[in-house]
């Protein structure tokens, strides 16, 4: 599975078999440079501009924005759902949690996840190799929250999103405090990772990726 990150909750997923997904586009005013991706399906967690840009992405994607499940070409989506906001979405709505099954591999988006749903609820979406989890508070879980969810799901790999950086144009926490908590970081020169079931790490390590 290759995985590139655009900045923001915007990922790009691709399997070996070519067929790819993109997970949350955003639109021009959150700051960070606009991609040019195409692929076969996009996910939006929730209809917010910083999440909800599907029309950036080329090639006449499938748009899934609702609960359920879903097959591309081999690929496996299932959406869960969960609330933007401590308060039951009173405060900023629904979100969408999604688990993607890819090469042998599973991997959730979580979203703008403003809070930890029961531990029955969050039990439901393992098995998790890869999680993608925000980490910067404000309108989302914030670093504790963040560290509770990765206690609970286990998983081998981490990587934090939707958190400060120069790009950004409003504010975040940034994601130190949520790497102070891990003994297992790794801070790589580049936005985009290969990885193969067989190469994860034994125990959970946060890989922090960078925009090129």
């Amino acid at each position: 599975m290759k995985l590139k990150w655009f900045g923001h909750s915007c990922f790009w997923v691709q399997s070996v078999s070519g067929k790819s997904l993109v997970f949350d586009p955003f639109d021009q005013s959150v700051g960070y440079p606009l991609p040019q991706v195409s692929a076969e399906a996009v996910v939006v967690s929730h209809d917010h501009y910083d999440h909800n840009n599907a029309k950036l992405v080329q090639g006449q994607p499938r748009i899934i924005k609702e609960v359920g499940e879903f097959e591309l070409d081999g690929i496996k989506i299932k959406t869960f759902p969960t609330f933007h906001d401590e308060e039951q979405g009173k405060k900023r709505g629904s979100n969408l949690v999604s688990r993607v099954e890819i090469d042998s591999l599973s991997l959730i988006h979580s979203g703008d996840l403003g809070m930890i749903p029961p531990r029955e609820v969050v039990s439901s979406w393992q098995p998790v190799d890869v999680l993608l989890v925000p980490v910067g508070g404000v309108f989302t879980i914030d670093a504790d929250g963040a560290f509770n969810l990765v206690n609970q799901l286990q998983p081998r790999l981490v990587i934090p999103m939707h958190y400060q950086t120069h790009y950004l144009q409003f504010e975040l926490h940034p994601v130190e405090p949520f790497l102070e908590k891990f003994e297992r970081v790794k801070t790589l020169s580049t936005s985009q990772v290969e990885i193969d079931r067989s190469q994860l790490p034994d125990k959970t390590e946060v890989w922090v990726l960078s925009l090129d």
